[in-house]
Formats: C-alpha cells, structure tokens, sequence
C-alpha cells in the first residue's frame, strides 16, 4: 500500500491571551479547512512547563525558575503545500521566543 501525505495537523501551545490572534493568523494563511468550512480549529486547555536558560529571552517568566504556564493548544489541519508558510506565520505572530510547534502527518482515509 502506497500512502501519499497531503495534509499534516499543526499543534501550537499559546499563551491564553494570543490563542485568538495567533488562530487567525494561521486559519488565515488557509491553515483549518475541512471541506467547505473554514477556520476549523480545537484548542484545549493546558500547562506548558519550561526554564529560561542564561541565554534565552522569556516572555513569561525567570531565567533559570521552572514555569508553569496556563496555555492552550491549539490543532488546525494544513494542505501540505502550505505547511511552511503556516509555521512561518506561527513563529511572526507567537510571543514566545522558542514555540513548540508539532508537525503530524495524516492519513487520507480513501487510501485505508
């Protein structure tokens, strides 16, 4: 069976005040189209962790302190022809420094 990879599933975390702009963004560059709908999109509440280091620059929290963020991750599906241009929107508009961005390859069901 030969299965071709034509649309992936973009996950961000986001700080709670930026999940709207940053969804915007993205659904606007054609990221979150199911069918004839547009801005498709799921976002679940959750705690984002992490420590500064000596050379970063947080937008939340110390350096050196582990953080412990309320954020929501946001999953929006992408044409795979698209899928840099939508990270490349991503990392513009999200206010951390280093986002973390999951890249999920999916299956087409007609292919199963």
């Amino acid at each position: 069976m030969k299965v071709e990879i034509t649309k992936v599933k973009i996950c961000v975390t986001i700080p709670l005040e930026n999940v709207d702009e940053i969804r915007n963004a993205v659904c606007g560059e054609g990221a979150g189209v199911i069918g004839d709908y547009s801005f498709c999109s799921t976002s679940t509440k959750c705690i984002g962790t992490f420590m500064p280091q000596e050379n970063s620059n947080p937008y939340i929290g110390e350096k050196g302190k582990l953080e412990y963020v309320e954020e929501e991750k946001l999953e929006v599906i992408c044409d795979i022809s698209i899928a840099k241009k939508v990270i490349e929107k991503i990392r513009e508009v999200h206010p951390y420094e280093e986002p973390a961005i999951d890249i999920i390859p999916l299956l087409n069901e007609n292919e199963l």
